[in-house]
């Protein structure tokens, strides 16, 4: 899977919830705390990865990285308590407790990949002077954003 495939699935997981915030009882409790936490956690799974995706280092992508594990962990914890309150039957979150599992272990594996592994992000000079507004700058840039596109496929989906 690629980062591509990956930011689909993630926004795939975060319409999902919507769906499911939407179908669950309207009574005060339900709507207003455990709705609007579900809702919350599980949208920003998929913001969080796209930011991930724009990580200017190795550490801000670690950073941006756990901020999603963290958002896809708190959502399976909100759709567990939903389960033991008896709010919806566990068969009808069934499918989308074990999106949300999946998506926690291909953080873990990305994260524990990026944590183990010597690669760092290449470093390029942004600054611009105007000495320095050439297109050989544009390439440079060009070639970073290249180098994080390639990492993010290679590292964090193929994490070996």
């Amino acid at each position: 899977m690629d980062k591509e495939q990956f930011k689909e699935r993630t926004q795939s997981f975060a319409l999902r919830v919507i769906n499911l915030v939407e179908a669950l009882p309207k009574d005060q409790t339900t709507e207003k705390v455990i709705g609007k936490q579900l809702l919350r956690s599980g949208t920003s799974v998929g913001a969080n990865y796209r930011a991930a995706c724009r990580a200017k280092s190795t550490a801000e992508l670690i950073t941006k990285l756990n901020i999603t594990l963290e958002s896809a962990d708190e959502s399976l914890y909100w759709m567990e308590l939903i389960v033991k309150a008896k709010l919806v039957d566990s068969n009808k979150l069934q499918n989308l407790m074990q999106e949300a599992n999946e998506i926690v272990s291909m953080l873990v594996a990305s994260l524990k990949t990026l944590r183990s592994s010597n690669w760092r992000l290449p470093i390029v000079d942004l600054r611009l002077t105007p000495a320095k507004k050439t297109w050989a700058s544009v390439y440079s840039i060009c070639n970073l954003q290249s180098s994080i596109s390639n990492l993010l496929d290679s590292r964090i989906y193929n994490p070996n």
